[in-house]
């Protein structure tokens, strides 16, 4: 695939990915801005706030109505962490021209309703339509406090809470409960106003048609974004290690105890360090996966995740109460295994085999390959998942070995049982 990265306008990019083997098209908006605390939440509910309606298509019936007509399209919201960058926006999908009954052209039609969504929202008194912010405020303050609710996911955001404490990758994607209850429609069209002036717009497309034709209906499209003092990205920092290990305890009524452990890892050969944290506890082939949960059958789950913008490792794993200190002293062990080079050739093999399989895999899925390069965009990345899985390739266990002996615990986060 040959993909293409041109700047249409001024801080307005375009991707062309094009691909004549899907029966859809997409196309992705995607507003890239600095993960702030005081803004985080607000620029989460602005993408369902905008899709209500535009001045055309003043509701969802009306808006359906006209997806309807183009043959079923759809457009969805989004809201993403990339680095500490915020992404909001909306992905389109839609029948691709070559698919498209008596041949035609839906990708203009669907890029023109985008750009009305995003330059041309319906509203009421030079602010959005009252109902239809209190709705979505609703709506989002369900979702941030529905996030305790799926333990796992709640112990995860707990962990880069703490250990990134002041740092903007900290801040969960979707703000905090406080900023979301604090937002008011007056201050929401002011940032709505303000992002779409000076954030840079990440466009995507996945499809048939010639880059051209495309370049020419999103330039149409957004005839009339405003671009004014567009901004820089935050360019990813790694995390600071620690000096001394950070431990935090919390309780709630929970069975089933949280154990997260979070590392600073002072290397930057990427490849090396993604194999590394593959073998460590990355796939199900992982040391964490076969020796602490199938083996001695300490953890519900155990398993790793390397952040490649904070150069973090963090671990994520369910355990009983009382086997705390056995599961803690067993992944370090693990991690110890993988930073001494204790490996075997079939765990080095079976590792990158992991590894090429999921970017290969991205070829296959539209929608991996609009967010694959939506995080490449917003941090600064250039490389293909070609260019990422020959890098894999090249891995060798001194490499690994080297890498992985930079990695050092900075964060405990336990959740135990009021009881416990």
């Amino acid at each position: 695939m040959e993909v293409t990265r041109t700047k249409l306008a001024e801080g307005v990019y375009l991707t062309y990915l094009p691909a004549q083997k899907f029966k859809t098209s997409l196309l992705s908006a995607q507003f890239v801005t600095p993960l702030r605390e005081e803004t985080a939440s607000a620029y989460a509910l602005l993408p369902s706030v905008l899709r209500r309606g535009t001045v055309s298509c003043p509701d969802m019936g009306s808006l359906s109505a006209r997806l309807d007509e183009l043959y079923g399209a759809r457009i969805e919201t989004t809201v993403r962490k990339k680095g500490e960058n915020q992404c909001v926006g909306f992905v389109a999908s839609l029948i691709d021209d070559s698919f498209a009954p008596g041949g035609e052209k839906l990708l203009e039609p669907v890029a023109e309703l985008l750009g009305e969504l995003i330059c041309d929202p319906v509203t009421e008194r030079g602010r959005f339509v009252p109902s239809y912010f209190e709705s979505e405020k609703t709506n989002l303050l369900d979702a941030i406090r529905s996030l305790v609710n799926d333990k796992r996911d709640y112990a995860d955001s707990r962990l880069l809470r703490e250990m990134c404490a002041g740092e903007p990758y900290g801040i969960p994607r979707l703000g905090g409960e406080a900023g979301a209850e604090s937002v008011q429609p007056k201050q929401l069209y002011a940032l709505y106003q303000e992002l779409i002036s000076t954030a840079r717009l990440e466009l995507i497309y996945s499809g048939s048609a010639p880059q051209r034709r495309v370049e020419q209906a999103l330039l149409s499209a957004l005839a009339a974004l405003p671009r004014e003092q567009v901004r820089d990205i935050a360019l990813y920092r790694p995390h600071p290690a620690r000096q001394e290990v950070l431990r935090v305890e919390e309780s709630l009524d929970v069975t089933q105890g949280k154990l997260g452990m979070g590392f600073a890892c002072g290397s930057d050969d990427y490849a090396a360090m993604m194999v590394g944290n593959t073998l460590f506890g990355g796939s199900s082939n992982s040391k964490l996966f076969m020796n602490v949960r199938e083996k001695l059958s300490l953890c519900y789950y155990a398993s790793s995740l390397y952040h490649r913008q904070k150069r973090l490792i963090t671990v994520s794993s369910g355990i009983e109460f009382q086997n705390f200190q056995r599961a803690y002293d067993e992944i370090l062990a693990q991690l110890e295994a993988v930073k001494n080079g204790k490996l075997e050739d079939w765990e080095m093999e079976g590792a990158q085999s992991t590894l090429l399989n999921a970017y290969a895999s991205m070829e296959d899925s539209q929608g991996k390959l609009e967010n694959f390069y939506l995080g490449q965009a917003a941090t600064g990345q250039s490389e293909t998942p070609e260019e990422l899985a020959d890098q894999v390739r090249e891995v060798t266990g001194e490499r690994v070995h080297r890498a992985m002996e930079t990695v050092r615990l900075d964060t405990v986060y336990f959740l135990r049982g009021e009881e416990a």
